[in-house]
């Protein structure tokens, strides 16, 4: 069973930089696409970036440039750093594995982001 957690939310100024940590167990991570996904409250979910196996990264256009998605299969661990932020970044961060063939999709619980002064 693949567990997803996400860790490394909290208050963040803006202008200011913040990491997300995705850890995973199971043997999944080095194979599957990896995705940050936010919700914020009266929206829907939404993609903010994602990473494939080989390194392959797509963004939201408003985070292009100021985010940054990462990973280390050694570790079993994805990581998004947000430089910049915003106050219309805040939200509940969650980390998405996601098997390339269709064979699995798992979430973590979210972690919280808000930017203010």
């Amino acid at each position: 069973q693949v567990q997803v957690v996400e860790s490394g939310g909290g208050l963040v100024q803006p202008g200011g930089s913040l990491r997300l940590s995705c850890a995973a167990s199971g043997s999944i991570f080095s194979i599957a696409v990896m995705g940050w996904y936010r919700q914020a409250p009266g929206k829907q979910r939404e993609l903010v970036a994602e990473i494939t196996s080989g390194g392959n990264t797509n963004y939201a256009d408003s985070v292009k440039d100021r985010f940054a998605i990462s990973r280390d299969n050694a570790k079993n661990t994805g990581y998004l750093q947000m430089n910049s932020p915003k106050p219309e970044d805040t939200a509940v961060y969650y980390c998405n594995l996601r098997h390339p063939h269709g064979y699995g999709n798992y979430w973590g619980q979210g972690t919280q982001v808000t930017v203010s002064p």
